[in-house]
């Protein structure tokens, strides 16, 4: 059997509802407990086959054929191609298997979710964190099964922004994002849950975040689903040293909360009349 890159591969029947689990790694011992983390864990899956690296990986998978593979538990650092490489290739399959990364280094997270890892795991890998992992391989493959119902329109991917505090990755869907403002050379970003302090940058930011979001001041971006109000608000003046009433809106993540007010510039305050109907004046 050829160790070449993973093409097209033959059609298989359906299987029962167990998630079918690849798992790649070149340490035996490694392979041996997440085997059997999957097979006593919850929700119910199976091993169904195992690789030492990523040319055997792309073997298993051409013998499993299509669909064969629900989930793909990949170690990163391995001899040959990396884990990384690996999952690029596997983007590339009409029906790519989803991914968890499971590494004992935690800084290739952020280049794991930019690939579309489902999730990340670190060695030595936990019960509960491997079960959350594979929950979420689970409401993954029902989602892509309802995309692809012939009846059903497929939803719309939710826009995920990545982010990276104190040594942990975030992914916030832009629904869940409210405000975002620049304080001390980092940036607060406020969602409906949390709040959380990046290092970034502002502009680089509201360039990865797109139109769902505008500028309302040089130091804050809000997302328009979140705009409630537009008001003269007093000691808000929108300029720098400007005290006095000044524009300012009212941002919320949910129905149940009284919100805050952030102070708009003169320049914007237009573009946010418009946003909420009243027109420019």
């Amino acid at each position: 059997m050829s160790d070449g890159p993973v093409g097209a591969l033959p059609a298989a029947a359906p299987e029962a509802a167990l998630l079918r689990v690849l798992v790649v790694d070149d340490e035996a011992l490694a392979r041996a407990r997440l085997a059997q983390l999957v097979a006593e864990g919850q929700p119910p899956a199976q091993v169904v086959a195992e690789a030492a690296g990523a040319a055997a990986a792309e073997a298993q998978l051409r013998r499993l054929g299509e669909g064969g593979v629900d989930v793909v538990l990949l170690d990163i650092g391995m001899p040959g191609p990396s884990g990384l490489a690996l999952a690029a290739t596997l983007k590339s399959l009409p029906r790519p298997p989803a991914v968890v990364f499971v590494s004992a280094h935690a800084q290739y997270a952020l280049q794991a979710f930019e690939l579309q890892a489902l999730d990340y795991l670190t060695k030595p890998v936990r019960r509960e964190r491997l079960q959350q992992a594979l929950e979420r391989v689970q409401r993954w493959l029902q989602a892509q099964a309802a995309a692809m119902a012939p009846a059903v329109a497929a939803p719309a991917a939710t826009p995920v922004l990545v982010l990276e505090e104190r040594g942990r990755v975030l992914r916030l869907p832009h629904d869940e994002i409210v405000s975002l403002r620049a304080e001390h050379k980092a940036v607060l970003v406020r969602t409906t849950a949390q709040q959380v302090t990046v290092d970034e940058s502002l502009n680089d930011l509201e360039h990865r975040l797109g139109s769902g979001f505008v500028r309302i001041h040089r130091n804050a971006l809000v997302a328009r689903h979140a705009i409630r109000a537009l008001e003269l608000r007093p000691g808000l003046g929108g300029e720098p040293g400007g005290g006095g009433d000044g524009w300012a809106v009212l941002v919320r993540a949910g129905s149940g909360e009284a919100g805050e007010w952030l102070a708009v510039s003169r320049r914007q305050v237009a573009t946010v009349k418009a946003l909420l109907g009243s027109g420019p004046g």
